[in-house]
């Protein structure tokens, strides 16, 4: 289960928060994907990728761009 740790002041005014690192993740993911998509361009690009049924393999990926 994920726990929320809350940070306060000597006013008990809430200043931060400790997240655990997976849902920290989950966070930061859902923001990137948020501003890619703010783009047209980039929204394009997403869901052409996502529906790309061909390609090749890793390997040879790596060979042709020389690393």
């Amino acid at each position: 289960m994920n726990r929320i740790q809350y940070i306060t002041d000597e006013n008990n005014n809430i200043t931060g928060v400790i997240v655990p690192i997976d849902l920290w993740r989950e966070i930061q993911s859902e923001k990137e994907t948020a501003y890619l998509l703010k783009s047209v361009t980039m929204k394009k690009r997403l869901l052409e990728a996502k529906n790309r049924t061909e390609g090749i393999p890793f390997d040879e990926a790596c060979e042709k761009l020389g690393i």
